[in-house]
């Protein structure tokens, strides 16, 4: 007993080190971005609902984004590992220029194709201007973004989590300080209003680029030869580790348009508010993203080792954190709801409908982070196949079909509802596929949890 206890212990202070720089980097961040539309909000309810119309295709790119970084991370890893340090090197310039590109591809397209699909979503002929303005340095402000979160992938495949962690903060107070004064302008300037949210992101994320450029500088983990030889040589690999992850991030974005579109029919304060919930459910989950960049390299070493008995502990100990952390925080949260949305909106309206969905989603969010850290643990343990099809259980089979119901039946009372019950059921129905799974592997591995007690 006092072993177990012991083994546990010493399994809780290591994840603890590993993922709590990730977590402060990811609140900074996520705090960074609903700041952004706390400042909106006070410029109307029009602007906000016009930000949050683009939150699915923002989400779209950064889902593209945070699969070729999980990529990134485990082909460098795997040579490091092997001892092959030239290719390592090369598989990071070849990361840096092939990820820069993609993302800067996608950003261009979604600029051209901009008005047929917000006007899919259900923005009106008053929200697209407001949109198309805003849109630009958006798409900008996202690529930006992107190289900085591969050259975060670079540094945390060499065992370096403080550094990213750290420029997350940076980026993050740099927007705060440039917010109000793009936005709303000083003195005789008036600001830009509702662009200058984007444009004040874009100059945050300059500031982490030349930051982490001159500390990328020393460190010789990037080549300035055989980078376009290593492309045809690892791109293979590259594309089988990032395609499945992309696939998994990517139908969250598609969700998302498709949830708005149900919002939509609410109408405009239903989305805003909807819109700063989306940032209220990324700020509260800092924790269980946290765990999901810092479990799996963990769980895939004992995977690789054959030990079972290590990744049951692991599993277990990261769903008690997850649910003692997300259930404080989301009863916490709905109790102070009101407060929350009188903080965050200056709209009557949209603090009424914000104050409904704090109430509903915050608590169900408990079990979603079980869903999340099940899915990051099947890529780390040989079930990509298993976790996509768990990402797309929960979205399309559990969240949508729950929250279209309770918006049907109930207005924004039945939506906030439909959708926390989409999570909880998502949440258990995870746990039972990543149990028997890991069952099924203990099996044919011939371990059994009793043997090793």
């Amino acid at each position: 007993m006092s072993v177990t206890s012991t083994t546990n212990a010493e399994l809780g202070r290591q994840l603890w080190r590993q993922t709590w720089p990730m977590a402060i980097g990811v609140m900074a961040l996520l705090g960074m971005q609903l700041i952004d539309s706390a400042f909106i909000a006070r410029l109307g309810t029009r602007p906000l609902a016009a930000q949050s119309f683009t939150f699915p295709l923002s989400f779209l790119i950064i889902g593209v984004q945070v699969g070729m970084g999980i990529a990134i991370a485990a082909l460098i890893s795997r040579a490091l590992g092997a001892g092959e340090q030239q290719r390592a090197r090369r598989q990071g310039s070849m990361a840096l220029w092939l990820g820069s590109l993609v993302i800067a591809m996608l950003a261009i397209l979604l600029w051209l194709i901009q008005v047929p699909i917000f006007t899919r979503l259900g923005a009106g002929p008053q929200s697209l201007p407001l949109i198309r303005a805003y849109w630009g340095p958006q798409l900008l402000s996202a690529w930006l973004g992107a190289l900085l979160y591969f050259g975060y992938s670079l540094f945390r495949a060499h065992g370096n989590t403080r550094l990213p962690g750290k420029l997350m903060v940076a980026t993050s107070v740099v927007n705060l300080c440039l917010d109000p004064l793009l936005i709303f302008g000083i003195g005789p300037w008036q600001g830009m209003g509702l662009p200058g949210a984007a444009w004040a992101t874009a100059l945050a994320f300059t500031s982490g680029l030349v930051i982490l450029a001159l500390r990328l500088r020393g460190t010789g983990w990037l080549a300035r030869r055989g980078v376009l030889a290593e492309v045809r040589t690892s791109l293979p690999d590259f594309l089988g580790i990032a395609g499945p992850a992309m696939i998994s991030q990517l139908m969250p974005p598609l969700a998302q348009m498709l949830a708005i579109s149900v919002v939509a029919s609410l109408g405009e304060a239903s989305v805003a508010a909807w819109g700063l919930a989306s940032r209220l459910e990324t700020l509260s989950l800092m924790v269980v993203l946290a765990l999901t960049m810092s479990l799996p390299p963990w769980l895939g070493r004992c995977y690789g080792g054959g030990d079972w008995q290590r990744i049951e502990q692991l599993m277990y100990l990261a769903a008690r954190v997850v649910i003692a952390w997300q259930l404080a925080l989301g009863l916490l949260m709905a109790l102070g709801a009101p407060w929350v949305a009188l903080g965050l909106s200056g709209s009557p309206d949209v603090r009424g409908d914000l104050a409904i969905l704090i109430r509903f989603l915050l608590p169900s969010y408990a079990l979603l982070g079980i869903c999340m850290i099940v899915v990051s643990a099947g890529n780390a343990l040989g079930w990509p196949l298993r976790a996509m099809l768990m990402s797309g259980v929960r979205l399309f089979g559990c969240y949508l079909p729950c929250l279209w119901l309770g918006a049907r039946v109930g207005g924004i009372h039945g939506l906030a509802a439909g959708a926390a019950g989409g999570n909880v059921l998502a949440g258990v129905l995870a746990w039972r596929l990543y149990r028997r799974a890991q069952r099924s592997r203990e099996i044919d591995a011939g371990y059994n949890p009793v043997d090793s007690e």
